[in-house]
C-alpha cells in the first residue's frame, strides 16, 4: 500500500529541495527522485527537523548524534550512486552541528590528498571508532562501501536507540530519589526546627517520638554540612579510584552484581557486543580481529577483558561458543545461539539475532527495575513523612490534653 514520505534532495545546481512524495518503499521513492534529476539526502516517514527546536539537555550525546547523522547521510548518498567526495561535501553542508562540520571537511580534504576513506576517518578517533574505520576499510577493499554504510547506519541507530531508552527510563527514578531526599532534608532542616520552637517556652514533656524527631533535626542542623562535605569528598575519591585500572574493574564488577539493575547492564553489554560482531563478520572482518574491535567498544571492563580469553580460544581452534561459555560473564543463552551459528555457518546472522534478543531483554529488565524501584522510593518517602506528621500530631495532642 503506497505511503507518504518526506524528502530532502539536492538539485543539479546544488540547491536543497524539500517536500513529500507517495511511494511503496523508501527505495522506490529514492529511484523516483533520481529519475526527476534530484539527489536524495533524506527520505523518511517524518519530516527531518531543521531550524529552531526545543530539545532536552544534550547529556553528552551530541558527538554520537553527529556520527549517526553522518552515517545515515553517506549511506543515502552512496546508495543514490553519488561519488564519495561529493557525498562528503553535501554532508558537510547539511550537518546542523557546527563543531562537526570541520571534521567532515577535514575528512574530505584528507581523502582528496590521496589517503583512503578509512584512513581519513581514522584521523578523528574521537568521532570514528576502530569498528567504524575497519568496517569502512573492508568496504573499500571489497568495493561495497554503500552496503557497509547501510550496516553501519543500522548499527549506529540501534545502539543510539537502546542507549536513549536506558537513559530515558532511568531519569524518572533518579529524579524521584533526588526529590524525595531533598524533601526530607528540607523538612528536617527548616520545618521541624520551627515546630520545635513552640515547645521551648512551654516546659511540657515532649512525647518520645517527637523528641526523637527533634533530635534528628538538631543533628542535621549541626552536622549536616559536614556530612554533605564528606559525601562530596567521598564521591570525588571514588571517581578518582574508578579511573584506575583496578578501580574500574572493581566498579564494573559491582555494577554487574546489583539486584535487577546488574542483569539489565549485562544484557545491554551483550547486545552491544553482538550487534558489533554481526556488523563486522557480515562485512568479512576476521573473527579474531572482530573480537578485538568489539572489546574496545564495550563499556564494562569485566566483560571486555573476558573477550580476550574468547579470542585466545578462537586462536586455539575451539570456536567461539565454548570459550564464550567458559568466561561466565555472558548470559547462558548466548553460547547456545553461537553454537548453532557455528554449526550452520551463519555466525553473522546468529549474532544479529542475539543482538535483537538482548536488546529486547534489556528493555524488559530496565522496565522491571523501574517498576520495583519507583514504588520502593515512594513507600520510603511516605513512611518518613508519615512518621514526621505522626510525631507532630502526638506533640499537638499532648499540648491540648494539658490545656484541658
Amino acid at each position: 500500500m503506497p505511503a507518504t514520505f518526506h524528502f530532502r534532495a539536492m538539485t543539479t545546481d546544488g540547491k536543497l529541495r524539500t517536500g513529500v512524495i507517495t511511494g511503496e518503499t523508501e527505495r522506490y521513492v529514492a529511484t523516483e527522485l533520481r529519475r526527476q534529476g534530484l539527489t536524495p539526502v533524506y527520505i523518511g516517514a517524518q519530516a527531518q527537523r531543521s531550524g529552531f527546536s526545543i530539545e532536552l539537555p544534550d547529556l553528552g550525546n551530541r558527538k554520537r548524534r553527529s556520527v549517526l547523522f553522518f552515517t545515515q547521510e553517506i549511506s543515502t548518498l552512496l546508495n543514490a550512486t553519488v561519488p564519495l567526495d561529493r557525498a562528503l561535501f553535501i554532508t558537510s553542508e547539511l550537518t546542523e552541528q557546527k563543531e562537526f562540520r570541520p571534521i567532515v571537511q577535514d575528512v574530505l580534504r584528507t581523502l582528496k590528498g590521496g589517503k583512503s576513506f578509512a584512513d581519513s576517518l581514522g584521523t578523528h578517533p574521537k568521532y570514528f571508532s576502530d569498528l567504524y574505520v575497519n568496517m569502512v576499510r573492508a568496504g573499500e577493499a571489497s568495493g561495497s562501501l554503500a552496503t557497509v554504510f547501510d550496516r553501519l547506519s543500522e548499527f549506529e541507530r540501534t545502539r543510539d536507540d537502546l542507549r536513549n531508552f536506558i537513559i530515558g527510563a532511568m531519569i524518572y527514578p533518579a529524579l524521584l530519589g533526588v526529590v524525595g531526599l531533598s524533601s526530607i532534608l528540607l523538612l528536617m532542616y527548616y520545618v521541624v526546627p520551627r515546630f520545635a520552637q513552640a515547645f521551648e517556652a512551654s516546659q511540657l514533656q515532649i512525647p518520645a517520638p517527637t523528641q526523637a524527631m527533634l533530635d534528628v533535626s538538631q543533628f542535621v542542623q549541626n552536622y549536616g554540612i559536614f556530612f554533605i562535605g564528606a559525601a562530596v569528598l567521598g564521591l570525588g575519591a571514588l571517581q578518582a579510584y574508578i579511573r584506575t585500572v583496578p578501580g574500574r574493574l572493581w566498579f564494573d564488577n559491582l555494577r554487574l552484581r546489583l539486584p535487577l539493575l546488574g542483569d539489565a547492564l549485562r544484557k545491554a553489554e551483550t547486545a552491544r557486543f553482538a550487534r558489533a560482531m554481526s556488523t563486522l563478520i557480515a562485512n568479512s572482518v576476521p573473527l579474531v580481529q572482530s573480537l578485538g574491535i568489539a572489546r574496545a567498544i564495550l563499556n564494562n571492563r569485566v566483560i571486555a577483558n573476558a573477550l580476550e580469553q574468547v579470542s585466545l580460544g578462537v586462536k586455539r581452534g575451539e570456536g567461539i561458543s565454548k570459550p564464550l561459555d567458559k568466561t561466565g560473564v555472558f548470559p547462558p543463552l548466548a553460547a547456545h545461539l553461537l553454537a548453532v551459528g557455528e554449526e550452520t555457518g551463519r555466525l553473522d546472522a546468529m549474532f544479529a539475532r542475539m543482538a535483537d534478543i538482548y536488546e529486547t531483554d534489556t528493555r524488559t529488565a530496565i522496565k522491571r527495575f523501574t517498576s520495583v524501584f519507583e514504588p520502593i522510593v515512594i513507600l520510603v518517602m511516605g513512611l518518613i513523612v508519615g512518621a514526621l506528621i505522626l510525631s507532630m500530631m502526638l506533640a499537638i495532642t499532648s499540648v491540648n490534653e494539658v490545656a484541658i
